[in-house]
């Protein structure tokens, strides 16, 4: 038992079956477009009503917040009214 790696001391249990499939025989994208798009257009569609929101929001405050800034930066003319 001295000569085994860390994840094989025991290889077979007794009650315990394993099965494997070779990897040169997995289709990795079998039904991506059939069933994996349609599954990823729904899932975001169901995420839409809790993302519109704090995004609207969000752009509205930056919004907010770089015309304030803007217009802080600005002087104004009514102090200049008497200068030649």
């Amino acid at each position: 038992m001295g000569n085994m790696d860390f994840g094989h001391l025991k290889s077979n249990i007794r009650g315990v079956i394993t099965t494997k499939i070779s990897p040169f025989e997995q289709k990795a994208f079998k039904g991506l477009l059939s069933h994996g798009l349609p599954n990823a257009i729904r899932r975001t569609a169901s995420n839409l009503p809790f993302l519109i929101p704090p995004t609207i929001i969000g752009y509205l405050i930056y919004d907010w917040a770089e015309n304030t800034h803007h217009h802080s930066l600005r002087k104004n003319p009514a102090d200049y009214e008497n200068e030649k």
